[in-house]
């Protein structure tokens, strides 16, 4: 039975099991069970600290886990453990902040100190920088390090930047790391139900991406309008009982949609429908 680690608590927890679902998997329905058991799918999902994750998986406890870029690299697991599959959920910005106007570039960091919660993947990012600094590890509060006298500049998880506005802080240089949730495994190890599993969550993030559009267009035109909605592979074409016309099927990016049906129109489609695709498989 593949077993595989799910954050248990937290944003990240909410979209991680919602896309589980999504998969067809079953997902606990009380926030306090810490393991599932899907039989049908032989499958078994432990509730873990996101940043304990990959620990557990890099020690060879679990198969596969689910948990962000930034947490999987301050692990220092690497060795041990690959990213299988970025999810597109839980984006974030890794990113260097200090007092408005006291830094402007990385290199203004050396021989300073940088308070932050990932101390592993900071350290990892300065010494290929190569950039000597003191990195001070909080469990929290970042923000407030540098006006309570512990550091001169922080490393830190970037969403909208409002919380550094109001202590006063912005940020400088390039982000350190641009994170999202992942899927991690055991390096160069496909344990029995991981293809299924990555093909299914590969299955749902292009269900979410894209919709399905049915039109009806005269025959003269299919050529033109197949160049507007090409599809992933081949858009599929069926004669109408008016010979003239034809059926057109294709998958289209969801962010797309309207300007297609536009253009499809303009061209002279008619009978322009949209259909969201719940699952697929590419």
């Amino acid at each position: 039975m593949l077993r595989v680690a799910v954050p248990n608590k937290g944003s990240l927890s909410e979209a991680a099991s919602a896309m589980l679902t999504e998969a067809g998997y079953r997902q606990r329905r009380d926030s306090r069970e810490l393991v599932m058991v899907d039989p049908d799918n032989e499958i078994e999902f432990f509730y873990l600290r996101p940043r304990d994750i990959a620990v557990y998986v890099g020690r060879g406890i679990l198969d596969v886990g689910i948990t962000g870029r930034d947490l999987y690299m301050d692990a220092e697991v690497n060795g041990d453990v690959e990213e299988l599959l970025p999810l597109g959920i839980g984006a974030s910005t890794f990113r260097f902040a200090g007092p408005v106007g006291d830094f402007s570039s990385l290199g203004e960091l050396a021989g300073r100190r940088i308070a932050t919660s990932y101390d592993g993947l900071l350290r990892g990012y300065l010494a290929e920088q190569g950039i000597e600094a003191t990195v001070v590890r909080l469990d929290g509060a970042v923000e407030s390090s540098v006006r309570l006298g512990v550091a001169d500049a922080i490393a830190d998880v970037v969403e909208t930047g409002n919380t550094l506005k109001a202590a006063g802080m912005e940020i400088f240089g390039e982000p350190i790391l641009r994170s999202e949730a992942v899927v991690i495994g055991r390096a160069g190890q496909a344990p029995a139900g991981l293809e299924v599993l990555l093909r299914r969550l590969q299955g749902v993030l292009v269900a979410r991406q894209y919709v399905m559009v049915d039109y009806d267009v005269p025959r003269e035109l299919v050529e033109a309008a197949c160049e507007i909605t090409p599809g992933l592979e081949s858009p599929t074409v069926s004669p109408l009982k008016d010979s003239d016309w034809v059926a057109v099927r294709s998958m289209v990016r969801k962010s797309t949609t309207n300007r297609v049906m536009d253009d499809l129109y303009d061209l002279g489609a008619r009978a322009i429908l949209v259909s969201t695709i719940h699952a697929c498989r590419i």
